[in-house]
């Protein structure tokens, strides 16, 4: 997001490892804007309204996790004019509903590959490629 000259960028992370490695890239990337790390919950975001919100939620599919995406999704709607988010395979329907039911609409949808190094206790291989949807919604 901080590549393509945006006024300002704010970027939420929880999980204290992940925020040093996107530290990490940024200054490899070295963006022309200054992006504003905050380590928190981005289902709470500490924002009033922004004009983009960009994302990749945890998809809710492992047990325990069910529909853990709604929660950013719920976030996002409150705050976003737009945002573009990364979901399981087999979540347009879920995404358009949803984002129809708070007043918005899935402008954009397109089927993508995710490479993934393994991360959780959950995973049960070294890398992963996984079958993922990316949408773009208008919330207002």
């Amino acid at each position: 997001a901080a590549t393509r000259d945006p006024r300002r960028v704010v970027a939420i992370e929880r999980d204290a490892d992940a925020l040093a490695v996107a530290r990490e890239n940024e200054s490899r990337v070295d963006p022309n804007v200054r992006v504003d790390w905050v380590r928190g919950d981005a289902t709470r975001p500490p924002l009033r309204t922004v004009d983009t919100v960009v994302m990749n939620p945890p998809f809710g599919a492992q047990r325990g996790q069910r529909h853990a995406d709604r929660a950013f999704l719920e976030a996002t709607a409150d705050v976003a004019a737009v945002s573009y988010s990364i979901h399981n395979e087999g979540s347009e329907e879920f995404v358009e509903s949803f984002a129809a039911d708070r007043g918005g609409s899935v402008t954009h949808a397109f089927a993508a590959e995710l490479d993934v190094a393994r991360q959780f206790e959950f995973h049960t291989s070294e890398r992963e490629r996984l079958d993922v949807e990316a949408f773009r919604v208008e919330w207002r």
